[in-house]
């Protein structure tokens, strides 16, 4: 396999992400508004002042982006907030986050998020930028919160929760947010069989996939032909995908069942869609986005 750009250095679709969320925390539509205030503090200053200037954020995006990533961006973020939230508001014991990028959870919920344990996975370049970042910014980090450095498609998932005192069989969410796509099948195979044998009667698993018929260059899906671009052009291709009528199958057979399962115009109609019905924005359609849940034994 050849060797990856996060191996050295910082993900790109990593900061793309925390500009996205950056600039929708600055939005004034409810559509599009979001509540990632602290993804401005990620950023270089540069760029933090040039997204303050009225409409040169929505700019950058309508020249960089594919249409409808924004759109999408928005929705997971307010989708998977709204996860972590119920998580902490069922006192959920862990969470953990895979390929956490420049995510922002473990501090904006950090009143709620008290007696929850939160743990962090990423590639160490990127995890470490983030830290840097914190402390530049002085942003304190909170004492719940664990950073775990790891290559997923390298390193074995479970030593490093065993080593960080991630406990087996406790009520836990665990998030998986933009990261299969970038795995090998075999990583995420292995990904989820560790989830399977750490997760406790209860735990719920919120992950985000692209569409198999992307992988197949299918090209049929609004926003393909560039998102697909730009993450190869980011030096972070796309590896994985699941088609979604095969969702079920792949859930059930890590132990989980689904609860809620959306794509782009199931997403449109929850976040982008007026009180008259009619659509204000468009979700690239590349991705879906799954919740599922242990259930009791």
């Amino acid at each position: 396999m050849a060797g990856k750009r996060i191996e050295v250095k910082t993900s790109r679709t990593a900061e793309w992400t925390c500009m996205c969320r950056a600039i929708s925390s600055l939005e004034k539509s409810p559509f599009y508004k979001s509540d990632d205030r602290l993804a401005t503090a990620l950023l270089p200053y540069f760029l933090m002042l040039l997204i303050r200037v009225p409409f040169a954020g929505r700019l950058m995006l309508r020249i960089f982006a594919a249409k409808g990533i924004y759109e999408y961006v928005i929705a997971r973020t307010k989708y998977i907030d709204t996860a972590f939230g119920q998580a902490l508001s069922e006192q959920f014991n862990q969470i953990l986050l895979f390929g956490a990028g420049f995510d922002t959870r473990a501090l904006r919920f950090q009143q709620e998020a008290r007696q929850t344990r939160i743990f962090e996975l990423d590639a160490p370049a990127t995890q470490q930028a983030k830290i840097r970042q914190y402390r530049k910014r002085r942003l304190s980090i909170p004492t719940n919160l664990v950073f775990i450095a790891i290559d997923f498609d390298r390193e074995f998932l479970a030593d490093k929760l065993d080593t960080a005192a991630f406990h087996k069989d406790r009520r836990s969410l665990f998030i998986l947010e933009g990261l299969l796509m970038y795995l090998e099948p075999e990583s995420v195979h292995q990904t989820f069989q560790t989830i399977e044998q750490y997760a406790g009667a209860g735990s719920r698993v919120v992950f985000d996939y692209i569409q198999a018929s992307v992988l197949r260059h299918e090209d049929a899906l609004y926003g393909q032909s560039k998102a697909v671009q730009s993450v190869r052009k980011a030096g972070e291709g796309w590896r994985f995908g699941i088609e979604p009528s095969e969702i079920d199958r792949f859930v059930t057979a890590y132990g989980f069942e689904v609860s809620d399962h959306r794509c782009a115009q199931q997403l449109e109609a929850l976040y982008f869609q007026d009180t008259d019905g009619r659509r204000v924005g468009r979700i690239n359609e590349t991705h879906c986005i799954i919740s599922a849940f242990k259930p009791q034994a």
